[in-house]
């Protein structure tokens, strides 16, 4: 019964990072070249129904995924910066994506902490293994739901608190 209700636990999990996906999606062709600074704006500006919870969790909190920068932690919020991304190549016109070779995975909860969040997407907080793959990763905490992702070039994480890597 556990091993099943995991599994379908999973699955709301992939349905529910690919509808924040799409939300952010909608989000760029409303504000082009500008991301959610919270969740919440997915909802009023009316890409998402409505915020949906992490199964995976009891709190349900998403952890966030940002594009990393250096220097991403501040305790002020001012101007929006632009992500680091590059072009892949065979895209064009207005249905571009940026693909991000790096990103910053935030907890809800110190979203506050990082200066001009720019939300790509969400992950789990939750670091159980599973019993599915998905995209090549075992844990929950590594099944990434972000708007630009390719399957094939996955990008270098790098956790909330964690050291920059010289």
């Amino acid at each position: 019964w556990q091993t099943q209700s995991q599994r379908e636990k999973g699955a709301e999990l992939i349905f529910r990072g690919k509808q924040y996906i799409e939300a952010i999606r909608l989000y760029q062709l409303k504000t082009p070249g500008k991301f959610p600074e919270t969740l919440e704006e997915l909802v009023d500006e009316k890409c998402i129904r409505r915020l949906y919870r992490d199964p995976m969790t009891p709190h349900g909190e998403w952890n966030i995924i940002i594009p990393y920068q250096r220097g991403t932690l501040s305790g002020r919020r001012g101007r929006q910066s632009r992500p680091e991304s590059r072009r892949r190549p065979g895209q064009a016109g207005t249905t571009e994506q940026e693909s991000f070779q790096k990103v910053y995975i935030v907890p809800l909860k110190a979203l506050s902490s990082v200066d001009n969040p720019a939300i790509i997407g969400v992950v789990s907080s939750s670091a159980k293994k599973t019993f599915k793959i998905y995209l090549n990763e075992s844990s929950y905490d590594r099944w990434l739901f972000f708007y630009g992702m390719d399957p094939q070039n996955m990008p270098e994480i790098v956790n909330f608190g964690q050291e920059e890597k010289d």
